[in-house]
């Protein structure tokens, strides 16, 4: 199906959101998304509890900033729906939020694990690289010791038919 024309149209949104989605965790770019899907979410937010909650936001400006400081968790509370369908943006807003801060909270711990382990693994490498010089060394020495050795015994060899 994927190699098919127009296989991207039939893939639809929701194929497109994961294929995205699965190619920036992979390429550790989570961050932009997440905080560009949440600046989107927060303007739209704001938007949309202008348009149904008028009395308690009436300018953009106000819903906007309603939903950053939502989105944030912050609450100040000095701008808040009263209205059922404005608590109910505000509910999505929260659940949102939160969990923006969640994958934002994993993901930088594992950018701080994964730099950890590179650096375990490099000094690794350093003390692997280290030891296998001291073995070729120390086999060096082996082997030079064995031919001088081997040269006095062929010496010896060599004086013992004349006795």
């Amino acid at each position: 199906m994927k190699n098919e024309p127009g296989s991207k149209r039939k893939e639809g949104v929701e194929g497109r959101i994961r294929r995205r989605s699965g190619a920036a965790v992979a390429s550790r770019r989570v961050f932009g998304y997440l905080a560009g899907a949440t600046a989107i979410i927060g303007i739209g937010a704001g938007i949309l509890v202008t348009i149904i909650d008028r009395q308690d936001f009436p300018t953009v400006g106000d819903g906007i900033w309603w939903a950053i400081v939502t989105l944030a968790t912050v609450g100040y509370g000095d701008i808040v729906p009263h209205t059922a369908w404005g608590r109910v943006v505000g509910s999505v807003v929260i659940v949102v939020g939160v969990t923006f801060l969640s994958f934002l909270t994993a993901t930088v711990t594992s950018m701080f694990v994964s730099a950890d382990q590179d650096e375990r693994a490099a000094d690794a490498d350093a003390l692997r690289a280290s030891r296998e010089a001291e073995t070729q060394a120390m086999l060096q020495q082996l082997l030079d010791r064995t031919a001088a050795i081997e040269a006095k015994l062929e010496a010896l060899a060599e004086e013992e038919p004349e006795r």
